[in-house]
């Protein structure tokens, strides 16, 4: 690990100064730390927002909630109110990482976490991500976990979170300070960004930009969530596929759904045309493979990672049986 100044914010407006100075904001650390230690990222100033009042969880005037940018996953999996009217994302916390990498996280931290690409890590190989027009290796390299909706050329790097794709299907909102003193709210689909011919660019965040807070809506009355996510072991592993669910029926349809997925993409992916898809029509096993179908339409893969295809299908479907009460095919 190199060298590196460190400093602790005494406020917001603190941190958004030293960010917009160059400094790189630490809170958790669980995955900065790593990346310093491998020298992906050496960044010459690190500035703490521990100290920071951004550890509650409140409600709004609205009915939804606001969470601190610093509350760590599992405080905010344990929550009461999530639990309660957002189970979907304390099932997402929960399905994320290890007890101790949760009591460390904080949900603005988990926002921002970096790919877990093999090349993106091992600095001895290209990847546009970590040096932008040197290639990427995983196209042509071993892609088992890589994207198969909305890549690029450039990259075909996945986003890791699970709590993220948790907030997508909740339609989440990132309230974030400016260097210039100014607050401004973006919901997920706007936050994140995919690699085009820029992928080391992960998010939309600008220099001296500090994310303060998720803003959560007023939960979907009378709804059933669901989480599921598909890896390689039962704890402490990534996702190949996940679907989070949010929805209800009515009268013997499916009267609202909110479908988000992970594993799959640059970011936490969710396609409105398979929610309008599902709405307003009765459960069945032709209509849940119809929205499998819109959903992967476009799926492109690399060799690697061509069971992503139908792991999705049968995981999205079963996913859907399990929010209709259709019983669970997993």
């Amino acid at each position: 690990m190199r060298p590196f100044d460190y400093s602790r914010a005494t406020d917001p407006a603190d941190a958004a100064r030293a960010a917009g100075q160059g400094a790189t904001i630490i809170a958790g650390g669980t995955n900065l730390l790593d990346l310093m230690k491998l020298e992906v990222m050496s960044p010459d100033k690190l500035v703490d927002i521990n100290r920071l009042d951004l550890h509650q969880v409140t409600t709004t005037e609205q009915g939804g909630l606001r969470i601190g940018a610093l509350v760590t996953n599992s405080d905010l999996a344990a929550h009461p109110e999530v639990r309660r009217n957002h189970a979907v994302l304390s099932r997402a916390l929960l399905a994320g990482a290890s007890g101790q990498l949760r009591n460390k996280a904080t949900t603005g931290g988990n926002l921002c976490q970096r790919t877990r690409c093999y090349y993106f890590y091992d600095t001895s190989t290209p990847c546009n991500k970590r040096e932008p027009g040197s290639g990427c290796s995983a196209k042509e390299g071993f892609n088992r976990i890589h994207a198969i909706l909305g890549a690029s050329d450039a990259c075909i790097a996945t986003h890791p979170s699970d709590m993220a794709v948790a907030l997508r299907a909740l339609g989440a909102e990132v309230e974030i300070l400016g260097q210039d003193g100014g607050y401004r709210t973006i919901g997920l689909e706007t936050f994140y960004r995919l690699p085009g011919d820029t992928p080391e660019r992960d998010n939309t965040l600008e220099p001296g930009d500090v994310i303060t807070a998720v803003i959560l809506p007023a939960p979907m009355a009378d709804a059933r969530h669901v989480y599921r996510k598909v890896r390689d072991r039962a704890s402490y592993a990534f996702a190949l596929v996940s679907v989070a669910a949010v929805g209800r029926l009515k009268n013997g349809k499916i009267d609202d759904i909110a479908l988000a997925f992970g594993g799959v993409a640059h970011m936490p992916w969710r396609d409105t045309a398979v929610e309008d898809l599902l709405r307003g029509q009765a459960p069945s096993e032709d209509l849940f493979s119809k929205a499998a179908d819109s959903l992967l339409a476009e799926a492109q893969t690399y060799g690697g990672n061509d069971f992503k295809v139908p792991l999705m299908r049968r995981t999205l479907i079963a996913v859907l049986k399990d929010i209709c009460g259709l019983g669970d095919t997993a």
